[in-house]
Formats: C-alpha cells, sequence, structure tokens
C-alpha cells in the first residue's frame, strides 16, 4: 500500500512540473529496428498432422512465443481464399491476439515465368485472389516465386511481365508483390535483383531468405536483395551450445541488414529436425533478439 502512495504522490510531483530524480525516462524507451513475424511454415509438420489449423495459427504464435506478427502459407488455407466469412474469422483471431497479419505466401500457384504464354497468364490470374485475401487481412505483402523453364534471360522476361501485372493488381490494395529466392535461377541474387531492377516498381520487391541460396554464396546474395526488401526471412536449422545456428553467420546476416537501413518484420522459419518445431522457433528467436 506504501508502494501505491509513494508511487501517485511522485506521479502529482511530475504532473505539477517538478523533475524527480532520477529522471523516469518512460517515453526514452529503446525502439527496435526490426519486429520479429513467425512464417507458418515454422509449423508445417504440426499443420500437416492436423495438430494445428491455420486458423488458430495467429492465437498459437503469440502464446506460445510471444511473437505478435504472422506470416500465413496458402496451402494451410488453400480453399479459403475467397472465403469471407473464413478470412473473417481469421482477421478477429489475430486482433483478439494484437497479431498482425504481415503477409501471405503464395505456392502451387502456376510458374511465373512459364514459357508458355497461356500457363504463364493463368498463374498471374490465379495469384490474384491471394492478393485479394492479403488486402482483406490487412496484410502488406505476399510472396510470390520466380520459376520457369528456358535460359536466364527467357525467364526473366516472362518473370518480368507477371511480376508487373501482380504489382499492378497490388498497388490498388496497397499490397506489396515481394520475391523469395526460393530455388532455381531465383536463388541467384544478381540475377533476381536484376529482374526487381526491371520491374522498377515501388511495391515489387525481394523476401531475403538467409538460406535458400545453395551454391550461391548466402552473404552476396543477401546483399543484392536488400535494396528491394519488403520483408526479411530468417532461416534457420540447428544451433550450437551457444545458440548460433550452425549454418548461417546471423551476427554478419543482420549487420547486412542492418547496413541496408531496413525497417520492418523479420520473419522466423525454422526448417531443423534435432529440435521440435517449438523449441526451433524459440532458440531462432532468441537468437534474432540479440540483434535488437
Amino acid at each position: 500500500m506504501n508502494s501505491r502512495r509513494e508511487f501517485l504522490k511522485n506521479l502529482g510531483l511530475a504532473t505539477a512540473g517538478i523533475t524527480l530524480a532520477p529522471s523516469l525516462d518512460l517515453f526514452a524507451a529503446k525502439k527496435d529496428w526490426f519486429k520479429i513475424s513467425l512464417a507458418e511454415w515454422s509449423l508445417h509438420k504440426k499443420l500437416f498432422k492436423g495438430d494445428l489449423k491455420n486458423i488458430d495459427f495467429p492465437e498459437y504464435t503469440a502464446k506460445n512465443f510471444g511473437i505478435y506478427g504472422v506470416e500465413y502459407v496458402n496451402q494451410f488455407f488453400k480453399d479459403k481464399a475467397k472465403d469471407m466469412t473464413y478470412l473473417k474469422d481469421l482477421n478477429n483471431r489475430a486482433k483478439d491476439n494484437g497479431v498482425t497479419n504481415v503477409l501471405i505466401m503464395i505456392d502451387g500457384e502456376g510458374n511465373l515465368g512459364d514459357r508458355d504464354e497461356a500457363k504463364r497468364l493463368a498463374a498471374v490470374e490465379n495469384h490474384y485472389k491471394w492478393i485479394d485475401a492479403a488486402n482483406f487481412l490487412g496484410c502488406h505483402a505476399v510472396r510470390v516465386n520466380a520459376a520457369g523453364q528456358g535460359t536466364k534471360e527467357e525467364v526473366k522476361g516472362q518473370v518480368v511481365k507477371s511480376l508487373s501485372t501482380l504489382a499492378d493488381y497490388g498497388k490498388k490494395g496497397k499490397i506489396a508483390v515481394v520475391v523469395e529466392n526460393h530455388g532455381g535461377i531465383s536463388s541467384h541474387g544478381d540475377w533476381l535483383s536484376d529482374v526487381l531492377k526491371t520491374v522498377g516498381k515501388k511495391n515489387c520487391g525481394s523476401l531475403p531468405d538467409f538460406g535458400n541460396f545453395y551454391e550461391y554464396d548466402r552473404y552476396k546474395g543477401v546483399t543484392e536483395l536488400m535494396p528491394y526488401a519488403h520483408g526479411v526471412s530468417a532461416k534457420s536449422h540447428d544451433f550450437d551450445a551457444q545458440g548460433n545456428d550452425t549454418k548461417v553467420d546471423y551476427q554478419k546476416m543482420m549487420e547486412i541488414v542492418k547496413n541496408a537501413k531496413y525497417k520492418g518484420w523479420v520473419g522466423i522459419e525454422y526448417e531443423g529436425s534435432n529440435l521440435s518445431e517449438d523449441e526451433g522457433i524459440k532458440k531462432t528467436k532468441a537468437l534474432l533478439e540479440r540483434f535488437k
């Protein structure tokens, strides 16, 4: 009771304009330069087994990990893109748990770099419903893939056309269309950055993934993609005794991200098998928090 009385007394002094010593800098809290979100793929084993449903993903993320941004994967609610009742429920569940819907990752809707023009146009058309769903959910972006057949230049030409069309469509709902380095030619940072430069639209950018570079130097790739970044995917697999990722030098990666003047969401995407999905997510979160 005495401590409460003392607090109220001090509050009265403060409102009277009298400075307390030591000064209580209640509003001088350090602001983090990035926010942590969770990519739904981190929980894909649980989701495929049916132990977790997409509709419960926001609440599960907030309550189990203290993470308040979610990145959906469309295959976990594949038939719900136009189901407004479902999307409204999903939105409400996110809001009820203080969770921001960050983006939707789109897979399985056709190749945006398909050399068959009819198939390419069908793929573009297939993406529209997810852009609409992202807009309804209050997301800022959709993640797409730059896959196709042919030479680097042939795939680039087709992908550029598709991304330009999707970016124009997304602009109406303030949705960015972002491409992840996700295998094939898209995992070459120089190629993908050139594609995005050629598209030349503010709402068409990258989602650099720390892990999906394969034979390409990952640090070079992230450096090349960061100027176009509308998000960052913090891929993780295994950890050493100090809590560091054994494949990715997070210190180096986060310096690249910060040096690019990036401020936004960094999404955890745990893909390891030595730890449970939940433990891997917690380890990745603890690792990222070192760099805030």
